[in-house]
């Protein structure tokens, strides 16, 4: 029955996806995000769903919208991963490995860069925004109220993997968990005209805290911990939000697993295996990096490279080899130019989001603008923090947030340069009206007077 539902979902909005591809962007990120399909069990789950969204909704855009509505939107960010992309590329070309492996990540790669690009182009207005981000919040919530639910039903049992994809390994998910955090929270916040769409989302954000805590992923923890401290800062109630990050910090010890806290008192510890193999690839990635400054060692291949610049030749059972570092990776298999504009593209997110958070202080209607700005940042503060100690250079979830962030700069502009042009014509018209009126007054008050002078009764 999932089978069938999710097929007949997903067929159902091809046609659809032909005549508003904006449609099609939306089903593709639940795919994405949710992986519905790796909730199936029989022939859905293999499927190449995603790529018969895709090609159906940049046909429609071929078909119905090219010359009305661009592509992709430029701005910085998305010439940087354009530019991005250019180097990625050029680098693997000139790598020593091509395979399947390889191959099938380049193309993974194009098709991240391709969606994030095609978003900045769908995602052009207010509401539509609102619509993706909410799409995107709760098929991540989805994992995130279900975890936390089965870990308090089980008395915190530990959470091995995620649901597929792109979130199958516990780091990943956490880490998307830990992004996923700042959208529950700041979409909660900008409904507070509705308080049961608050509450709810204060709730998924509890269970979701728990499912990341659950998944004994270091680094999504210490993400988490930056994150709600961004937040705690960002809130403009920096004192009671202080007190309640210090009241949780209290009672954390008190009622989280001991397993979990055995885990946590790891971290810093170079004698434990897992942080002693993070300081190792750590150091093999420097040296791929001195070797290959310009366009390192390939796409995917750290792994092949890894034993031709390691000291030590690690021991049996021990085939896979990363970088335990997003931007090490990036550097050292794309080089230094990619690394340096991989960099740019993630503060740019905060040089934009202080220039939006700007424009909606001018006025109480644009406080969306405040709530959204604010949002972007402390998402962006999970991924630059948890990125730091995993393997996540290319992650699909923050190119499709440099997307969003680039419709988030275009649609408050447009919106502010809008307001403007309508307080004017108001003003326009009031002033008219008030000439009339005036005009009136002042004529009633000429008769009134003709009325007084001598002979005017007649």
């Amino acid at each position: 029955m999932r089978d069938l539902l999710v097929m007949a979902i997903v067929l159902l909005s091809l046609p659809l996806t032909l005549r508003r591809p904006f449609v099609g962007l939306l089903v593709f990120s639940w795919l994405a995000y949710m992986r519905p399909q790796d909730l199936c069990w029989g022939f859905a789950r293999n499927m190449r769903l995603s790529f018969f969204v895709a090609v159906a909704m940049i046909a429609g855009w071929w078909a119905n919208e090219r010359g009305g509505r661009p592509f992709a939107r430029w701005d910085f960010r998305t010439a940087a991963m354009v530019l991005l992309g250019t180097l990625v590329t050029t680098s693997y070309m000139f790598a020593k490995n091509h395979d399947d492996y390889t191959n099938t990540y380049f193309v993974e790669f194009v098709k991240i860069i391709a969606i994030a690009l095609f978003t900045t182009g769908q995602v052009d207005s207010r509401q539509r925004m609102r619509t993706l981000v909410w799409l995107i919040a709760m098929s991540l919530a989805f994992f995130g109220v279900k975890g936390g639910l089965f870990g308090l039903v089980t008395g915190g049992a530990r959470i091995l993997r995620g649901p597929g994809g792109m979130l199958e390994d516990n780091n990943d998910f956490a880490l998307g968990l830990v992004m996923n955090v700042p959208l529950l929270w700041y979409l909660g916040v900008n409904e507070a005209s509705r308080p049961m769409v608050q509450r709810m989302t204060r709730i998924a954000v509890g269970l979701t805290v728990i499912t990341i805590v659950l998944t004994h992923s270091r680094g999504g923890f210490l993400a988490l911990s930056m994150a709600s401290l961004w937040i705690a800062w960002r809130s403009g109630k920096l004192v009671r939000a202080a007190a309640v990050l210090g009241l949780l910090a209290v009672l954390f010890p008190l009622i989280a697993p001991q397993d979990v806290l055995d885990r946590l008192s790891t971290i810093g510890d170079k004698k434990e295996s897992s942080i002693n193999a993070r300081f190792t690839a750590w150091g093999v990635a420097f040296k791929m990096i001195e070797a290959n400054p310009v366009f390192g060692v390939g796409l995917r291949n750290f792994q092949s490279s890894y034993l031709d610049y390691a000291d030590v030749v690690p021991g049996r059972g021990v085939t896979t080899y990363v970088a335990h570092n997003s931007y090490l990776q990036i550097w050292a298999e794309s080089g230094t130019i990619a690394f340096i504009v991989y960099l740019a593209m993630l503060g740019s997110v905060f040089v934009a989001c202080r220039r939006v958070f700007r424009m909606g202080r001018t006025r109480p209607e644009f406080s969306w603008m405040r709530d959204y700005a604010r949002m972007m940042e402390a998402t962006t503060i999970g991924f630059v923090v948890g990125a730091f100690f995993l393997n996540r250079g290319h992650f699909d979830l923050v190119y499709h947030w440099l997307a969003l962030v680039t419709s988030l700069v275009a649609v408050s502009y447009a919106e502010y340069r809008r307001a403007p042009e309508k307080v004017g014509a108001a003003a326009t018209a009031h002033r008219a009206i008030t000439v009339r009126w005036r005009g009136a007054l002042a004529n009633g008050a000429a008769r009134a007077l003709s009325w007084q002078r001598p002979g005017g009764w007649r």
